[in-house]
């Protein structure tokens, strides 16, 4: 099933999807995602056996609102043309291959289908990232690889939104990303639930699904979903280990390779050729099974300055304020 969030009449609706139909249902996303995959799934086929709204009638928004984003980097193929790109260094470092690694993104940015996407105002290298990510339908806490499926409800694209210059220097205080990344992140167009996939996995468990990505119409990615470090059960697992997942979390899969962002084919070009996203470009990104979700740059907006840190004396600052030892 498909399940979506859009606007009509001037409300915001969740539905269901069938072809070029959505069917409404009573509720938002979030409280038919905390009432658990089975009982959205039979309320969607109550909703089936009604009339429904043509979808170009209505205007697609993100299917979900998140708790929490972590992004994993789950592809070694991007790992390896990023690390270029950003730092300069070849290969993947050992500590990528011990466990899946991930940061967490900012949930109050996430924009939906055909939205304007502005970049940061000081960014002359505007990126895209495409992903897949899992949608948690059951809370845990150290979730084992075994039961994790059970807490995964569905699946939605994601586009990791990058200034890669920006990311660049905030990125040598070995710490971040943070605002080279927080601008934006779009989910999209709806989120389609983990049972559809069971006939996809491979031998091995990985989900094999079509990744592409084009620019103004110019395919610049294509990728397996099947070329994975790790498949989601294993993602869910380590993001729940010694904390928690809870219904609504988004779990990023991290960019496919094979051309799934602009960094990486910089890394292994030595140049920005592609050259980065301007205003005007549209980045359209289509998974098999789930859909396609298209986005246009928009016109940066301006942001107010916040100072350089002051340089000074080190050592006299560290005098200058040392408690006296009593006397």
């Amino acid at each position: 099933m498909k399940f979506a969030t859009c606007l009509h009449a001037g409300a915001e609706k969740s539905g269901v999807v069938s072809g070029r139909t959505v069917h409404f249902l009573d509720g938002t996303m979030r409280e038919l995602i905390d009432a658990g995959l089975r009982h959205a799934l039979d309320l969607a086929d109550e909703a089936l056996q009604h009339d429904g709204t043509d979808l170009s009638d209505v205007q697609l928004r993100a299917p979900l609102q998140p708790s929490t984003m972590r992004d994993f980097v789950a592809f070694e193929e991007h790992v390896e043309g990023v690390r270029r790109s950003v730092d300069g260094q070849e290969g993947v470092v050992d500590a990528w291959y011990e466990a899946p690694r991930f940061y967490f993104t900012n949930p109050y940015t996430v924009t939906g289908p055909d939205e304007v996407i502005r970049p940061p105002a000081l960014c002359q290298a505007l990126d895209f990232e495409l992903e897949v990510a899992a949608v948690i339908g059951k809370a845990g806490s150290n979730v084992t690889v075994e039961a994790a499926s059970d807490h995964i409800f569905g699946y939605t694209i994601l586009n990791d939104w990058s200034a890669r210059d920006i990311q660049r220097r905030e990125m040598q205080v070995s710490l971040g990303p943070s605002k080279g990344k927080d601008f934006a992140n779009t989910l999209g167009p709806w989120i389609v639930t983990a049972d559809e996939f069971e006939n996809r996995r491979d031998a091995d468990g990985f989900i094999d699904i079509e990744c592409t990505v084009d620019v103004n119409g110019a395919r610049i990615g294509r990728d397996s979903l099947a070329n994975m470090g790790w498949t989601f059960e294993a993602l869910v697992a380590y993001a729940s280990r010694d904390s928690y997942v809870h219904t609504g979390d988004v779990l990023g899969s991290g960019t496919i390779g094979n051309g799934g962002c602009l960094a990486e084919l910089w890394g292994r070009s030595g140049e920005q050729s592609p050259p980065p996203l301007h205003s005007g470009d549209v980045v359209t990104m289509t998974v098999e099974g789930i859909g396609t979700l298209s986005n246009v740059v928009g016109q940066s907006t301006p942001a107010p300055p916040v100072p350089a840190a002051r340089r000074s004396d080190h050592s006299a600052i560290r005098n200058a304020r040392r408690i006296p030892s009593p006397n």
